[in-house]
């Protein structure tokens, strides 16, 4: 009898235990029916799934093919399942959802493991569910009840996603959205920023590094936690034997790798071509007001994902870069050195009131000064902030410096930093190939390609040669007096004489134009303009692209006028290119993210000189590398065959079209440098023209700028896919100027406005 009580009290119990199950299966069925009818909240609609919000980021292509940066709010451009590598979707699937193609968007048996063992052995969530979760919710809610339903609506729409996706489809959906920290939102970038590749080129190791940041990126941040982010990597490793995607023998070898990271930042200020992207940026704004979409509204930069092809290598652009780098650390040593001789550092040339009232106007474009005014501060509040020490960070070439100074001290030092830009482009298509705009965009924001004009110097002669060739129909061989050259007042509405002086005063002789343009001799520039005319030189530099407003004065021959490197490089193209003036060209195609042209864009072109006009400027242009203020390129200079200039070891034997500048007071020094398929020019100096060398020798164009132009042609030349030119400028079939003179008779008269180099004296750079 008493059996037979415990078999019906069992039986009762039973009875109960499957009520309350099946009473919970019942009511998990209307919690979810609920979810699905909105009743907990909205949930997303059939297009909403189908379209995803996402924020793409705008990317800018190089002509080969390698992204240079990008803009966003979210750094995110999405890849295609078949561009993710097999050894990353198996570390994913072993790590994340061990059974993702066998459920439907929800891991029953993860969850009833999850629930027992109270999430100890890690979370029940599937791929589908954090895809849900980062989609649609966003933030985990703190209240338990809160979190239970929005975990209840990621069932539901882990459901629906499944639904309307294949499980490819979700797994790049989920490794596109996922933020890896440091601005690396999605796969791709990840990669791109922790190991300098695209997705496809990652190794195992690599791919189960990045896995193991899901959990979450933000503790396990290889760029801060380096051993942490190593152990989980390993456990990935290690999950991949588990579901026999690796071998015990390959894991451990594996896990002996370190990281070895290559850290390729994508901030706005970071990476390659910044100033040309902040060019790229403003292009965009302008294009967007005036290019619409097809439904009227306009385009978003930072979230349309659209991709911009430009005409920048970006090899070039890396060459460009480091030889500014490499040139300019040294320069700026040498001129700190000077500097210890200089009472009012950096400036010279000034008197304490006026080094005051420049520091003021600097004080007054700062963003203290802005902030400060429009939170209402006076004056002499503002003015006293400029004198209070503060931590900051300060630009050096050996890395940011970490000090405390006050701000003018700081805006002071900023002053003594050389600034420098490089304009690189194919002169036969107008494609500009590098833009370096500055020394650092962090902290030097100002671009000095297109957006800054300085004193050009003695670059400007070629225009005046090039009008009086045109013009009077001479040749690079005849003569002119070296002797002092008189414009009277009056003449040109003077309003006294113009007597312009040779470098040294040294004069004396007949010079051909080759040598006189070679060696810059100022008595004879005057004297072509004034044969010339100053309007008709100044025509003819409008012509060749110049923009600026030049004045007709007779200075201007000595290049008095105040232009871009983008204007010089692109009215100096014309002699390179046969006459044809080619306008530079930056942008190729806009697309938007589903690769629709939504623009193609087309070289403006214009004839403004006659074949053998152009030829022979640019052979008088040569004179200046053999044997004139550029002969520093060579091995040996023209007329010191046995010497070698020290510490210029450039060697260069092929073709170069050039011209050195050097304005008053070594304020800014240019070269320009052409060969048959390349154009480039460099300029260096300060941001204000009182801050510069004390001396000619390392104050010259020669000195400051040709480096430069040198080191980045010596890199070009290294790689041979970059197919630059070494060959000699085409000669036109039917020339009709005599260019043939007795080169030696040139090199033995001497003279140069810009100095040559003393060879037996060292400058170390």
């Amino acid at each position: 009898m008493a059996q037979k009580s415990q078999k019906q009290g069992m039986s009762k119990f039973s009875k109960w235990i499957w009520r309350l199950f099946l009473g919970g299966l019942v009511a998990l069925f209307i919690v979810f029916m609920l979810a699905a009818l909105d009743v907990f909240g909205t949930l997303p609609t059939f297009e909403e799934l189908e379209n995803p919000e996402n924020n793409l980021a705008t990317e800018v292509i190089s002509i080969d093919g390698e992204t240079l940066g990008k803009y966003y709010r979210e750094n995110r451009t999405p890849v295609k399942f078949s561009e993710l590598p097999d050894n990353l979707i198996e570390a994913l699937i072993a790590t994340e959802d061990e059974r993702f193609y066998e459920h439907s968007g929800i891991d029953f048996q993860g969850t009833a493991r999850a629930a027992v063992k109270l999430g100890r052995d890690g979370g029940a969530s599937t791929i589908t569910q954090q895809l849900a979760k980062m989609l649609f919710t966003k933030t985990a809610s703190g209240n338990i009840g809160k979190r239970l339903i929005q975990k209840v609506k990621e069932y539901v729409i882990s459901l629906r996603l499944e639904k309307q996706y294949t499980k490819n489809e979700i797994i790049t959906m989920y490794l596109n959205k996922y933020d890896f920290g440091h601005a690396a939102v999605g796969i791709r970038s990840a990669s791109r920023i922790y190991f300098g590749k695209e997705p496809y080129e990652l190794s195992i190791d690599q791919s189960a590094m990045l896995v193991g940041m899901l959990k979450n990126s933000s503790l396990y941040n290889p760029m801060r936690r380096e051993e942490l982010v190593t152990n989980r990597r390993n456990v990935v490793l290690g999950q991949m034997v588990r579901n026999e995607f690796l071998t015990e023998q390959v894991k451990d070898s594996l896990q002996k790798l370190p990281l070895e990271l290559d850290i390729n930042l994508e901030g706005h200020s970071d990476g390659t071509a910044t100033y040309f992207r902040e060019y790229v940026r403003e292009f965009m704004r302008k294009w967007m007001k005036e290019n619409p979409k097809t439904n009227g509204e306009s385009y978003n930069i930072y979230r349309d994902g659209l991709k911009i092809y430009v005409t920048l290598d970006s090899r070039l652009q890396k060459n460009a870069e480091e030889a500014m780098s490499e040139h300019m650390a040294n320069l700026q040593r040498v001129f700190f050195k000077q500097q210890k001789k200089n009472k009012t550092a950096p400036f010279y040339d000034l008197e304490k009131e006026q080094i005051e009232s420049t520091m003021l106007s600097a004080m007054k474009r700062s963003d203290r000064w802005r902030k400060m005014k429009k939170n209402g501060a006076s004056e002499k509040e503002i003015k006293a902030s400029f004198y209070v020490e503060t931590p900051m960070k300060i630009f050096s070439w050996k890395g940011a410096i970490d000090t405390v100074l006050t701000p003018y001290d700081s805006i002071r030092h900023n002053k003594s930093i050389l600034q420098a830009g490089v304009l690189s482009t194919d002169p036969t298509t107008g494609h500009v190939k590098a833009w370096v705009g500055g020394i650092n965009y962090k902290y030097f924001q100002y671009d000095h390609v297109k957006q800054g004009k300085r004193q050009v110097g003695s670059t400007f002669k070629p225009f005046v040669y090039a009008t009086a060739i045109n013009q009077l129909g001479l040749s690079p061989c005849d003569e002119f007096p070296n002797t002092p050259y008189t414009i009277p007042a009056g003449k040109y509405h003077l309003d006294e004489d113009w007597t312009p002086r040779n470098s040294g005063d040294e004069y004396g002789g007949l010079r051909t134009l080759k040598n006189a343009l070679a060696n810059s001799i100022n008595v004879i520039s005057a004297n072509l303009i004034d044969q010339t005319t100053p309007q008709n030189v100044v025509r003819m530099a409008k012509n060749l692209g110049v923009e600026t407003d030049i004045p007709a004065v007779p200075s201007v021959a000595l290049g008095t006028v105040d232009l871009s490197l983008y204007e010089m490089i692109g009215a100096l193209n014309t002699f390179a290119n046969k006459g044809m003036y080619v306008k530079p060209m930056m942008i190729l195609r806009i697309e938007d993210k589903n690769g629709t042209i939504l623009e193609e864009f087309m070289p403006e072109t214009k004839e403004v000189l006659s074949e053998s006009i152009a030829y022979t400027t640019i052979n008088l242009m040569e004179g200046v590398t053999r044997y004139g203020s550029g002969v520093r390129l060579r091995t040996s200079g023209g007329k010191y065959p046995d010497k070698v200039v020290t510490g210029y070891p450039y060697q260069f034997n092929n073709p170069i079209a050039g011209k050195t500048g050097t304005t008053q007071n070594q304020s800014d020094g240019w070269f320009i440098g052409l060969v048959p398929n390349l154009s480039t020019g460099v300029w260096v100096g300060a941001e204000d023209r009182a801050v510069h060398f004390a001396d000619l020798t390392r104050g010259q164009g020669a000195t400051m700028a040709l480096p430069i132009w040198a080191l980045y042609m010596k890199k070009n030349y290294t790689d041979e896919d970059l197919g630059i030119s070494t060959e000699e400028f085409e000669v036109p079939e039917n020339l009709t100027i005599s260019v043939d003179c007795d080169q030696e008779r040139d090199e033995k008269q001497d003279g140069d406005e810009e100095q040559k180099p003393d060879l037996n004296e060292e400058i170390d750079f």
